[in-house]
């Protein structure tokens, strides 16, 4: 029979309620402290091998209390270095969670991509996630569960990594990230806290497929974050097929927004487009996208599409994504093309749907 239910789960927990929770227990505060390093710095989820505290401490513990990292149950590497996690939860709900290498060389660093839901609401038309329909949001536990999880498991397989061996979080896996607004927030402190995970918040982003909500609150946050918003078309018509989202926000309530977001932080905004050939990367698109991001302060990231098997879309060819580029750079933007990572074990961005 599984009790885990009736336990207290403590990750997800920062270091005021874990000494509160050793408090009602009628231990001293500092045991919180312990066990909160345990966690968030040495990726630890078993009692037993906290050597710190007193033996019959971790077996009380152990009967009322439960740390639930999601478990890996599978792992696929691709030829340049990036890994793919299939991570369950203790409903056996099932996500996505790729680390991406910052080089190749052996000492690199690696990016994460964290999921924030169970499948997708958005439901874009060019994305593999969003076909499987959405179940249900994260704790804040649970996605700093993937950080701790992806980190224990890379140090197993790669030698000499140290605790800083992924520098940087993208909020991009599955799912829409201001729609589990208050938990994704609670998950950034709790990876910035300087006494367990401490990864800046400059190294953070939080990427949105449009939600106005979302960004006008991350715009009062007073954080240090960087927005990413999925931008995929510069016209309502076409955007509302691709981003069903835009039906509700649409691109003048979005880019009125981001304006804010942008007044608030005083911090630049990436705009990411998936490049879908015959679909978005005209010139007349790209004269749109002119006039909508040169008067802000952002930067453009140009994904060529990676194709997902049962849909329409298509990578363009090598000559058009360069043309494209070359609209948008002559005219002054600030453009750059995502290198393309994981295509081949289905990690890359759009391609994730956590199947076994």
């Amino acid at each position: 029979m599984d009790n885990k239910k009736s336990k207290t789960e403590l990750l997800g927990m920062g270091i005021k309620e874990l000494e509160d929770f050793m408090v009602s227990m009628g231990e001293q505060r500092f045991r919180g402290r312990q066990i909160h390093k345990w966690i968030y710095q040495k990726d630890e989820d078993s009692f037993y091998q906290m050597s710190d505290l007193p033996k019959a401490l971790r077996s009380r513990l152990d009967e009322i209390a439960v740390i639930s990292f999601p478990r890996v149950l599978k792992q696929r590497v691709s030829r340049d270095g990036t890994r793919k996690y299939l991570l369950e939860f203790n409903d056996k709900k099932k996500v996505e969670t790729v680390l991406i290498p910052q080089r190749q060389e052996k000492d690199t660093r690696y990016s994460l991509c964290l999921s924030t839901q169970v499948g997708c609401p958005i439901g874009c038309a060019f994305c593999a996630t969003g076909q499987g329909g959405f179940q249900r949001n994260l704790t804040a536990g649970e996605i700093v569960g993937e950080f701790l999880s992806s980190r224990r498991e890379l140090k197993k397989k790669v030698k000499n990594a140290g605790d800083n061996i992924i520098s940087n979080v993208v909020y991009m896996g599955m799912g829409e990230p201001m729609l589990n607004y208050d938990e994704v927030i609670k998950s950034v402190y709790i990876l910035n806290d300087h006494k367990g995970i401490n990864l800046g918040q400059r190294s953070i982003t939080i990427s949105t497929a449009g939600d106005v909500k979302g960004i006008e609150r991350l715009a009062e946050e007073n954080l240090q974050v960087t927005l990413a918003v999925s931008l995929h078309a510069c016209d309502d018509e076409l955007r509302d097929q691709l981003v069903p989202l835009n039906r509700k926000y649409p691109l003048a309530s979005l880019l009125k927004a981001v304006e804010y977001y942008i007044t608030c932080t005083n911090r630049r905004v990436t705009f990411e487009y998936v490049m879908l050939d015959g679909v978005n990367i005209r010139r007349q698109d790209a004269d749109n996208m002119i006039k909508l991001v040169k008067p802000l302060l952002a930067n453009i990231n140009l994904i060529p599409y990676n194709e997902v098997e049962g849909l329409p879309y298509k990578k363009p060819e090598k000559e058009k994504i360069m043309q494209f580029y070359n609209w948008l750079a002559e005219a002054g933007l600030n453009v750059t093309i995502r290198e393309e990572k994981g295509a081949d074990i289905e990690a890359a961005c759009g391609q994730l749907r956590a199947k076994r």
